[in-house]
């Protein structure tokens, strides 16, 4: 890979991607300081790797392939060293609850319904939500089809609405 031989090209890659592959690896590990470490870790290995690299698609997608296989592997870690704490349940609003408090909740039962999510459906979702992808930019990413993508995010979709039904009016909808 020429382009990444110049260290002042591969600190433009850098500056370009990072910030991008902190957030989608914070998407999956829910930790601001593990995803900039999994962030790290990945373009640490693009640099010692750049003259055997081959990109069969983009370099956006190479670097997210590669974050999010890291980020699920240092959960499979965590896991296995039992340091995995469970999702913290949020509380029912109640009638009483002022406007913020119930902002508060409504936001931490959004973050805990993506998080429940299966793991492949969450990661679909987040790459359209948080990183704002399209789906063949996601399909690229994660090496599956366009199809497969909008089936998850239906399912998703889905998911997310029946977990919020609570918060969300009756006949209401996302």
């Amino acid at each position: 890979m020429t382009d990444l031989d110049n260290l002042d090209q591969f600190d433009s890659i850098f500056r370009t991607h990072y910030p991008s592959l902190v957030g989608f690896a914070e998407s999956i590990l829910r930790d601001r300081a593990a995803a900039e470490d999994v962030a790290q870790d990945v373009m640490l290995e693009l640099w010692r790797r750049r003259k055997n690299i081959v990109l069969e698609s983009s370099l956006r997608a190479y670097l997210l392939q590669a974050t999010r296989n890291r980020a699920l592997n240092h959960i499979r870690h965590q896991r296995v060293v039992g340091r995995v704490d469970p999702a913290e349940v949020a509380p029912a609003p109640t009638p009483e609850a002022d406007h913020a408090t119930l902002e508060e909740e409504i936001a931490a039962a959004v973050r805990q319904a993506v998080a429940g999510l299966p793991a492949r459906c969450r990661e679909v979702f987040e790459l359209s939500r948080s990183q704002r992808l399209k789906h063949a930019e996601i399909a690229s990413a994660l090496g599956i089809s366009v199809k497969t993508v909008e089936a998850q995010m239906g399912k998703a979709l889905r998911t997310i609405r029946e977990r919020l039904s609570p918060w969300l009016p009756p006949g209401g909808g996302l």
